[in-house]
C-alpha cells in the first residue's frame, strides 16, 4: 500500500513542530533525585570480579553440558553396540 505523497510544506510544519518540542521538553538528568541513591565505590564490587563471576558461572555450565554430551554419547555407542552384536548372533543362539 502506497503512501500518499507529501507535500514540501507539510513536510517542514512536520519537522518544526518536532523541533520545538525536543527543544520545549526538559532532559532528564542522571543527577536528578528520582536517580537513585550513589553506592560507594568501596563498597562496589569491580567489574573484573562480575567478569570473573559471570566466566565461572559459564565454565560450570560447559562443564555440565560436556558431561551430559558424554553420558548421551556413551549410551548411544552402548545401545548401537548391543544392536550390532545381536544382528550378529544366530536368533536360535540367544534362546
Amino acid at each position: 500500500m502506497a503512501l500518499p505523497p507529501v507535500s514540501q510544506p507539510m513536510l517542514f510544519l512536520v519537522l518544526t513542530v518536532a523541533l520545538m518540542a525536543s527543544i520545549w521538553v526538559k532532559p532528564i538528568r542522571a543527577s536528578s533525585p528520582e536517580a537513585g541513591t550513589v553506592i560507594p565505590a568501596e563498597s562496589r564490587p569491580c567489574v573484573d570480579c562480575h567478569a570473573f563471576e559471570f566466566m565461572q558461572r559459564a565454565l560450570q555450565d560447559l562443564r555440565k553440558t560436556a558431561f551430559n554430551l558424554d553420558s548421551r554419547t556413551e549410551t548411544l555407542l552402548l545401545g548401537v553396540e548391543k544392536r550390532a552384536l545381536c544382528d550378529c548372533l544366530p536368533t536360535n543362539a540367544l534362546s
